[in-house]
């Protein structure tokens, strides 16, 4: 296993399923304490609920203490202290570093400095290798297999970290996707330019009904409105995409499960948050088991 979490291709098949395998034994024996005495901090200079909180959570029933803040509002980097320089210093403290940071390839300036382990809880548009392997879990418990399954991912491809990862994770187990998105929010072409290099099939369209029928997995991601360069570009893109209860394109799903990243946002006053086939709260449940 590498030392550090920054991408998910830090990972290979044989360790990601490993690591799948491992979380299933946490899920059926909850409470160990192989991580007491030790200190993680969890530091989150980006607002965060669910990634934070599961992240103190599994911590904590390890037994290990946990230190951090939840933004960087109160730390030294409003008196101009470097990323380098409190990574530097907070290493002296603990035994593993879990960071979330706005910008891009922040993760990888901390690995660089960090004197211990460090875990990318997300870093800006770039990655979030944590919740792909939380996605992967929850895929393979609905679906019974990672292999050959079509996946449809839908919203915010451009700034959605967590596509990005998914979809590199996913080529192990030889997948098709559908790239769902308007010209603005389209996958990036180094994630297309990766799966062509390893003769991933995919399409991309603007209209959501076009393979609600036909995928077993239908991903969909809130759009990145903090990612945007200017409140205009997010105002004409925020609500593109919506499955309703009450609409055909939600009943046209059929039995496949429907990954909702959290926050909904925009989606909140139309989502079927009681169906059966709506999944988030299965990846919710599921967060402290991989965080393990």
């Amino acid at each position: 296993m590498p030392k550090n979490l920054i991408s998910i291709q830090d990972f290979s098949k044989e360790e990601i399923l490993h690591i799948l395998s491992v979380a299933r034994e946490f899920e059926a024996a909850r409470e160990q304490d192989f991580l007491r005495g030790k200190v993680v901090a969890c530091l989150f200079f980006e607002p965060s609920t669910r990634t934070r909180l599961s992240f103190e959570a599994a911590v904590s029933r390890l037994g290990a203490q946990v230190i951090g803040f939840p933004d960087n509002r109160n730390t030294s980097q409003s008196k101009g202290e470097t990323l380098e320089d409190t990574i530097r210093i907070i290493s002296n403290y603990v035994d593993l570093i879990v960071m979330r940071h706005p910008m891009a390839g922040a993760a990888d300036i901390a690995a660089s400095v960090a004197g211990v382990p460090v875990v990318n809880a997300g870093d800006g548009a770039n990655q979030h290798p944590t919740q792909t392997l939380l996605d992967l879990y929850a895929i393979e418990k609905t679906q019974g297999t990672l292999e050959n399954l079509h996946i449809n991912m839908v919203g915010d491809l451009r700034y959605g970290r967590t596509v990005h990862s998914l979809s590199q994770a996913m080529h192990f187990f030889h997948p098709t996707f559908t790239f769902t998105a308007p010209e603005e929010l389209r996958m990036p072409r180094k994630y297309l330019d990766f799966l062509d290099e390893f003769g991933i099939p995919y399409t991309q369209t603007e209209r959501l009904e076009d393979h609600l029928n036909d995928c077993d997995i239908l991903y969909m991601t809130r759009v990145q409105g903090e990612r945007f360069p200017d409140r205009d570009s997010y105002e004409k893109v925020k609500d593109v995409y919506t499955l309703s209860a009450r609409g055909r394109n939600f009943h046209r799903c059929r039995y496949h499960p429907v990954c909702l990243l959290l926050p909904a946002g925009g989606r909140r006053h139309v989502c079927a948050y009681g169906d059966y086939r709506l999944s988030f709260g299965l990846p919710v449940k599921n967060t402290i088991f991989e965080k393990y």
